[in-house]
């Protein structure tokens, strides 16, 4: 039995106090928010403690697992606070505010002896893991490119993202901070390491301070291409666009994959006119296919059996390399070797 902490109790996470409670070797012990009565609120419906500061909660608790919920700004000094308590962490995404925090906060639990984990979620949506044990299996052949056309369709006019998460609107660097991120993960995931970047962004919606728009095409060490193609205002057919905020098409020689709004892959073979549905198990249930309650469950798993562990703090600092490099692009206009 792993005693559980966590930070934070706003919109999104929801979905994490919902993981965990499904999951048995994992006692959530106490809940941690700057507003002390949405803590205890959310702490009475868990049968946890409550507290409104950290330092608080990592005093008085005997903690095994800190689940940070709470936003970039935060994340170092909380991130700091666990490892000297010899907490392991799971931290929510964008990963700290910059390259330099996130590298301090990798040293940090490095030097503790501690887990640090990013609750990186899309590589744990599960068109994504089906989608990787059929390229690994050889039923789309050599791998040409991937491509994934995010369409949220909620970013549109002077109230996009305030009735769930106002602060997207003041993020200096949005869509690939915060939103793109997401793909260049599951790039990894599917295609292995990246070798180099060129990227062309823009902002729409002059509402917000960051860009909601824009291209990243990515090249990879075995030969494929990621191309992601990203535009929050605009939408895609589906019953819930937040399910797989988009579309996404994978080439091989042998076939191409096709993921459509609704979870559903299509496998259609080189030289046929003729889709295939993929038959996959999978629960339409939480966030994104369920991934947030199978990215906790990963962890539990890694901290009771010493398997593996995706999404390392060490591991993550690539992701922000790329988007480090994905910026950099777009001002200078040029491809960036990785």
């Amino acid at each position: 039995m792993l005693n559980l902490g966590t930070v934070g109790t706003g919109y999104f996470s929801q979905f994490h106090y919902d993981g965990w409670s499904r999951i048995d070797e994992a006692r959530l012990a106490a809940v941690c928010d700057r507003d002390g009565a949405r803590a205890r609120e959310r702490a009475d419906m868990h049968g946890a403690a409550a507290y409104a500061t950290l330092a608080e909660m990592l005093s008085q608790e005997t903690l095994d697992l800190l689940d940070i919920i709470a936003p970039p700004p935060t994340h170092l000094e909380m991130i700091r606070q666990a490892a000297a308590h010899k907490v392991a962490v799971i931290c929510q995404k964008p990963f700290c505010q910059t390259l330099d925090e996130a590298e301090e906060a990798v040293a940090l639990c490095e030097d503790a002896g501690v887990l640090l984990v990013v609750h990186e979620n899309f590589r744990f949506q599960p068109w994504h893991r089906k989608a990787r044990d059929l390229i690994a299996g050889g039923q789309l052949g050599e791998i040409y490119q991937a491509g994934f056309r995010l369409r949220p369709g909620d970013g549109q006019g002077p109230a996009a993202y305030l009735d769930r998460q106002p602060y997207f609107q003041k993020m200096e660097r949005f869509l690939v901070h915060e939103t793109a991120i997401h793909l260049i993960d599951v790039f990894r995931f599917l295609l292995g390491e990246a070798t180099s970047v060129y990227a062309a962004l823009r902002r729409l919606n002059p509402a917000i301070a960051g860009e909601d728009a824009g291209f990243i095409l990515l090249d990879f060490e075995g030969g494929a291409r990621g191309l992601f193609d990203g535009n929050r205002l605009a939408d895609h057919p589906a019953e819930n666009r937040r399910l797989t905020m988009g579309e996404m098409v994978i080439e091989g020689s042998k076939a191409s994959l096709r993921l459509d709004g609704d979870g559903r892959l299509h496998l259609r073979a080189f030289g046929s006119n003729a889709e295939e549905e993929v038959a996959y198990a999978w629960e339409n249930r939480g966030f994104g296919g369920d991934c947030v309650f199978r990215l906790q469950r990963h962890v539990v798993d890694h901290l009771l059996s010493g398997g593996a562990v995706m999404n390392t703090g060490r591991d993550y600092l690539v992701n922000l390399r790329i988007e480090q490099a994905v910026y950099e692009s777009d001002r200078l206009g040029r491809r960036i070797a990785l």
